[in-house]
């Protein structure tokens, strides 16, 4: 069944996901931030900035205006940053349709609010249209998406039925949709994973190898699912394809742009001169920060994370934060 769909941002996921949605015959509009995205877009059908060497449906619309992106949609997918959201859902407030299904598929922790993105949802929205809402998670590389590599994810809703309709409307022939109905879990997998791929990435940077990068990838879902049940998710979602999964493919997959940040740490670059250097958002940089003082207010033990943001924020070597980790208190293997 086609339906009328806006995709807010145009990056690489925001990209692929209005690609295939497109592909599959809906009407497709994507929202550029930047005016010279959008009618580039529209002229060569490729994002260059953010996809290159992907070329996009004869089907999309390309959009710079908001207010035409969102008005008038039967669903709505914001794929934006998450320090982003909130400006960006208060800009769209007022043209969002009463009955718009709303899918958020941003992976991060806003810094001023400690709050996860489906938090900041249920602040802004109207509760009737905030009982549509889904979040859209998983081990996903957009570029292996965009070349219809086979591939899993899963759309968490609090209404079986939105997390059901969300499913079907992305579901493909390689883009395999689950549905679950924990979603702080399914958004905590999505934003503490990146922490966790800047670890092992700066101990791939190091020089270290296998072994290590293992421990970081194990101790660090235990982290993760730590400070899940302490915010009331299920233990069990984490061992899922928004927990272990997206864990397991941002710690090793080379297209990680948060393992890119970790390598480039452990290889001795100062964290201005990385940034400076990308184009898209590593969103496990700002989410350090924010999961750092989350588990701090919550009283949740959460060393790897403490030990990247050490590494980020005042400038520890590396090395060091390593060994720190490494040699304190013996104790025994938990949850």
């Amino acid at each position: 069944m086609q339906e009328n769909i806006g995709v807010i941002g145009a990056g690489s996921w925001g990209t692929t996901l209005a690609d295939l949605l497109a592909k599959k015959g809906h009407e497709v509009t994507l929202w550029a931030y930047e005016p010279e995205l959008a009618e580039e877009m529209a002229r060569t059908r490729v994002n260059s900035l953010f996809l290159p060497g992907i070329s996009l449906s004869s089907r999309l619309k390309f959009s710079n205006s908001l207010p035409e992106a969102v008005k008038d949609k039967e669903l709505l997918l914001f794929v934006v940053p998450s320090q982003a959201v909130r400006g960006v859902i208060a800009t769209a407030l007022p043209y969002l349709p009463k009955d718009v299904v709303i899918v958020s598929a941003s992976k991060g922790v806003e810094v001023e609010s400690l709050k996860v993105v489906s938090q900041i949802y249920a602040e802004l929205l109207p509760q009737d249209i905030y009982r549509n809402f889904a979040v859209l998670s998983g081990p996903t590389f957009a570029r292996e998406v965009a070349q219809e590599m086979p591939t899993a994810a899963v759309a968490a809703a609090d209404d079986a039925a939105v997390a059901r309709k969300v499913q079907t409307t992305f579901n493909t022939g390689f883009f395999r949709v689950y549905t679950n109905n924990d979603v702080t879990g399914v958004e905590l997998g999505g934003a503490i994973k990146n922490v966790i791929a800047i670890a092992a990435g700066i101990s791939d940077g190091l020089g270290f190898g296998y072994n290590t990068r293992a421990a970081l990838i194990t101790r660090g879902l235990a982290e993760m699912t730590r400070l899940g049940r302490a915010m009331g998710a299920q233990a069990e979602t984490f061992a899922g394809l928004a927990g272990m999964g997206d864990l397991v493919l941002t710690c090793t997959g080379d297209l990680s742009r948060n393992r890119t940040v970790g390598i480039k740490l452990g290889k001795g670059m100062r964290l201005e001169e990385i940034l400076a250097e990308m184009r898209m958002v590593a969103e496990g940089v700002r989410t350090t920060e924010s999961a750092y003082k989350l588990a701090a207010s919550l009283k949740v033990d959460m060393p790897i994370t403490e030990a990247v943001y050490r590494v980020l924020y005042e400038d520890k070597p590396a090395r060091e934060a390593v060994i720190e980790l490494m040699t304190r208190d013996l104790k025994a293997e938990s949850i």
